[in-house]
């Protein structure tokens, strides 16, 4: 979607992390976009002398996944003249998260199937291999990449996996639901 050939990554502010149920007001945003992903949160610190870190190896330090969707603003920008440099200079478009309930991580994240749904009906379906292969994959890599300048992911740490189904511009008001079978739901809702 936006010409890159390897991920990226942003900064997760606490004041935009929100609850399942939170309300948005869209003209808070540029544009909002809304991503169904996978959560996961360290119950360990991920020193940068431990690495390189595989997928195994990074999802060993994760004590708790849920259903989130996370909240992009693009502000309109032309997908056409796209660059690696606007997006890290624009914190990868993180607006934020919403956040499901947290679940010790069943033993096959990427068999997992989220369904995501607007207003009552079906939207689309993934699953948690969506995500590069497994959820640990995306977890492994910017794992790999703070150690690379020296930095660490930290017990408490939350990071968004990617996207498992294609993600949404509402443009009227809205209410949106993931569900994550074995993990629960989370809700959204704008106007």
């Amino acid at each position: 979607m936006c010409g890159i050939d390897q991920p990226i990554c942003g900064t997760i502010f606490s004041r935009n992390v929100f609850r399942s149920g939170a309300r948005l007001s869209m003209a808070s945003y540029g544009r909002l976009g809304l991503e169904f992903e996978i959560c996961v949160r360290l119950g360990r610190d991920l020193d940068p002398g431990s690495g390189p870190f595989t997928p195994e190896k990074a999802g060993e330090a994760v004590d708790a996944v849920a259903a989130a969707i996370e909240l992009v603003d693009d502000r309109h920008a032309d997908y056409s003249a796209l660059d690696i440099n606007t997006l890290v200079a624009d914190n990868s478009w993180n607006a934020g998260v919403v956040l499901g309930d947290f679940a010790p991580p069943p033993a096959r994240l990427d068999d997992l199937e989220g369904i995501a749904y607007w207003n009552g009906t079906e939207l689309a379906r993934g699953h948690g291999a969506d995500a590069l292969g497994h959820p640990f994959v995306p977890l492994a890599w910017l794992a790999n990449h703070l150690a690379a300048h020296g930095r660490r992911l930290r017990r408490g740490d939350i990071v968004m996996t990617g996207s498992i189904v294609t993600t949404q511009f509402p443009t009227a008001p809205f209410t949106y639901r993931f569900d994550v079978a074995g993990l629960g739901s989370v809700d959204i809702s704008g106007s």
